[in-house]
């Protein structure tokens, strides 16, 4: 078993209390650093209410925790993983290498990466058979909703939820257009 040094939210909480409700998504990332980047899977993960947790597994400074992390995922009730890395990521292939589980890699824009591009690099090119869906370059949020799409398919709440936030994304963009217009912009649509 991992050691408990996960924070594991409460869905729609502003504090983020430990609580007893089992994740559905593990959010991890190799270094503190990439908190800032990685916290946007979190919250949309909250806005969605699914119980997640977030944790620090390096691949080059805690090998083994990485290997029990990714090992035990599943048997503690994970569903889904969100690895971020930077420079090197090796986080999210290697992670998929010891799971079952599906793994999204969140490639980050460190100060040791060439702008994000060796990350991306790393995760897209896995070998057959383990792959790490990747999403853009700091683009924890996706990652999230990714998540939350892999586990609407057998939960009619999260896939209802998905669907009014699709339509709130739509009725902003509309909402945009009407303001171009009363400014004198045409749309040719």
């Amino acid at each position: 078993m991992i050691p408990d040094t996960s924070t594991t939210a409460v869905p729609g909480s502003a504090d983020d209390r430990p609580v007893t409700e089992t994740p559905l998504v593990g959010i991890i990332m190799g270094s503190k650093s990439d908190l800032k980047i990685m916290s946007a899977a979190a919250d949309v993960l909250r806005q969605f209410g699914v119980p997640f947790e977030i944790t620090l597994v390096s691949p080059h400074r805690t090998p083994h925790r990485m290997v029990e992390y990714a090992e035990s995922a599943r048997k503690r009730g994970l569903r889904v993983l969100i690895a971020g890395g930077g420079g090197a990521a090796h986080l999210p292939g290697m992670v998929a290498a010891f799971t079952i589980l599906p793994v999204i890699g969140v490639p980050i824009n460190s100060t040791t990466s060439i702008q994000g591009l060796d990350s991306v690099l790393s995760m897209i090119q896995m070998p057959a058979g383990v792959p790490v869906a990747t999403v853009g370059i700091d683009s924890a949020a996706n990652a999230a909703v990714l998540a939350i799409q892999m586990l609407a398919i057998h939960n009619a709440r999260l896939a209802d939820s998905l669907e009014k936030y699709r339509t709130t994304l739509k009725d902003r963009v509309m909402r945009t257009i009407e303001e171009l217009r009363k400014g004198g912009f045409q749309d040719d649509v």
